[in-house]
């Protein structure tokens, strides 16, 4: 009986530890894919820790996440241990009011955190960067040491202090060579706790950083918005390094104690001396100011760009640019209402509709612009911005229904939308995870307009999608549709043109199309601020990235239409030769343009799509 019980209690171990560590073991060996795909291993490759070496963004990033996590970590521990300390000898109700203060950013929710530090320092006018980061990392860290810390004070004798005094010891005495010592362990848990907190922090990070400055979170989690492999290269790589430090903070020590070293001394005086270098590092980042006379800010959606059109731009008019993305147009409107000041924007067409009206935005000067003149006549004069009085084109295209040709019967594309709800395909389908997108689907497949603000109708698409729900057990996906397309683990998806262009030019048994109910045409453009403190050089950037080799560079690498002619054509006739959907059918006068949503209509499509997600 007990051998059996031995038995049980070793196989949940075992599958407590598979389930854990089994995900981490499979993007380990897709690190060393030679392929883009994250399911399906092609053979064995370093290509991707040659392109994570050869990337200074990551390279910066882990200098910014290491040189915070350390700094915020010893400055929170140093707080935070005397705070917890005098805490101690402090009255009961002052202690208990601090201490429930002190539990309320452990318990507040991250994003209250983060929006609630952006917006203190947008209200004292400190420019977001490494500082903010730091000080923002600081605040969240410190009170997680004094919850650490404070248990061994209070375990104590309280006349310790007293007794080392009276035997001689000043006040500063007493503190580092009797108290300190005997809460040691709560110290180190709270300093490696900080530490922890730090480097892996997300949600404040991006709310707080600005100028350029990006930690290793922020950078992985843009580079999530499209298919990277260098995320499971750098993934390994932190992998490996926490285990050697592991293994050299528990097996070498031990090695040195057999051959009669003192592990402690060395390991100690070792510690002290990286920490100083990285502080001092950090701390001359944090103090130095760029020489370059010229600065320009760009705001762009995550992985839209090929970054080494930026290198290009700095060498060729002699400056620097700070590039910063954002996780969506919303997001970028909180950062930039919150006062966060940019040069040029890249949003939407709904938003860029948002952005006029609220006057954000200063007119272009298109005499600035000359190569203004390569761009289509299709994509120019659309009802965000019919005059391009605002916006130049930058990227374009359409929202379809991407298909496998081997499982789906080309007579039924001819149903259209409806073909979400056929149910000879349930369980064969994933829908964007997204309100505006879904909703669109379900408004054109019921005739009406996708800008629609009748209640009625808004309700009907309502029950459309929650008939879709019931009956085709649809899975709602974002951009990791990607790569399980490729795969071909579904038989349709709801996709964006760009997408389907990349897809299909890996898998030829993909397909795409937009139903002739019409679809959402959607256009991102180029926008330059009404605060924009480089004029002239925001117009050099947009002449710049119109030019005709970098237009072709830029669609070559993100994969999406370009507006250019010349970059168009080329993309048409080489890369994406045969597939449709490079094409965007723009043809369709049923065919719209998202428009802004006042936030009445925006909260009521956002309550219904909560709805149709959660049963």
């Amino acid at each position: 009986m007990k051998k059996k019980k031995s038995f049980w209690s070793r196989f949940y171990v075992v599958l407590c530890l598979a389930f854990f560590y089994l995900p981490i073991l499979v993007t380990m060996i897709f690190s060393f894919n030679s392929s883009k795909s994250l399911t399906k291993f092609s053979g064995f490759s370093l290509r991707w820790y040659a392109e994570l070496l050869n990337n200074v963004e990551v390279v910066k990033a882990v200098y910014v996440s290491v040189s915070i996590a350390i700094i915020a970590t010893i400055i929170s521990t140093v707080l935070g241990t005397i705070t917890a300390i005098g805490l101690s000898r402090s009255r009961k109700v002052l202690r208990d009011l601090i201490l429930n203060i002190n539990n309320i950013p452990i318990l507040n929710p991250e994003i209250v955190t983060a929006i609630g530090l952006m917006l203190l320092f947008s209200s004292i006018g400190m420019r977001k960067g490494y500082v903010t980061m730091l000080i923002a990392h600081i605040s969240f860290c410190t009170p997680y040491v004094i919850t650490s810390v404070y248990p061994k004070v209070r375990s104590l004798d309280p006349n310790l202090a007293n007794a080392a005094m009276d035997l001689g010891a000043t006040p500063f005495e007493a503190l580092t060579k009797v108290i300190v010592p005997m809460i040691k362990e709560g110290i180190f848990a709270g300093a490696l706790l900080a530490f922890t907190m730090s480097f892996d922090d997300f949600v404040i990070s991006y709310f707080v950083t600005g100028n350029g400055t990006k930690n290793i979170s922020i950078v992985v989690y843009n580079m999530t918005k499209r298919i990277n492999p260098t995320i499971n290269a750098l993934s390994t790589i932190v992998i490996l390094v926490i285990i050697i430090v592991l293994v050299a903070a528990n097996v070498v020590p031990e090695m040195m104690e057999k051959r009669g070293l003192n592990p402690t001394g060395k390991r100690g005086k070792i510690i002290s001396i990286v920490l100083i270098v990285v502080l001092l590092a950090g701390l001359i980042r944090c103090g130095s100011v760029s020489r370059q006379q010229k600065i320009l800010k760009v705001y762009n959606a995550g992985e839209y760009i090929d970054l080494s059109l930026l290198e290009k731009f700095e060498e060729e008019f002699n400056c620097t640019v700070i590039y910063e993305t954002f996780e969506s147009n919303e997001m970028m409107y909180t950062k930039l209402s919150s006062g966060e000041s940019y040069d040029i924007l890249i949003p939407s067409d709904y938003m860029i509709e948002r952005l006029i009206k609220e006057d954000y935005l200063q007119a272009l000067d298109w005499k600035l612009i000359p190569n203004g003149e390569n761009l289509m006549e299709d994509v120019l004069a659309q009802s965000y911005d019919p005059g391009n009085r605002y916006s130049c084109p930058y990227f374009w295209g359409t929202v379809g229904i991407l298909y496998d040709k081997t499982v789906v019967d080309e007579e039924d594309l001819k149903e259209g939308w409806d073909l979400l709800r056929d149910t000879k395909y349930k369980g064969q389908l994933y829908m964007y995870d997204s309100e505006r997108d879904s909703f669109m689907i379900a408004l054109k497949a019921l005739g009406y307009s996708m800008n629609t603000t009748d209640e009625e109708e808004i309700q009907d698409a309502y029950n459309w999608l929650i008939e879709q729900r019931d009956t085709m057990d649809p899975i709602y996906a974002g951009d990791d549709v990607i790569d399980n397309m490729i795969s071909g683990n579904k038989a349709m998806a709801v996709v964006y043109s760009g997408d389907a262009s990349y897809i299909i030019s890996e898998n030829e048994n993909m397909d795409y199309m937009t139903p002739s109910q019409g679809t959402n045409v959607w256009y991102d453009a180029m926008l330059i601020t009404r605060d924009c403190n480089e004029v002239d050089l925001a117009h050099e950037f947009i002449n710049f990235m119109l030019r005709d080799d970098n237009a072709l560079a830029n669609t070559e690498e993100v994969g999406y239409t370009s507006p250019v002619v010349s970059a168009f054509e080329e993309m048409k006739e080489t890369t994406y030769e045969g597939i449709s959907s490079y094409i965007p059918e723009i043809d369709n006068e049923d065919n719209e343009i998202f428009g802004y949503q006042a936030p009445a209509i925006k909260q009521k499509y956002a309550e219904l799509w909560t709805k149709v997600k959660a049963q």
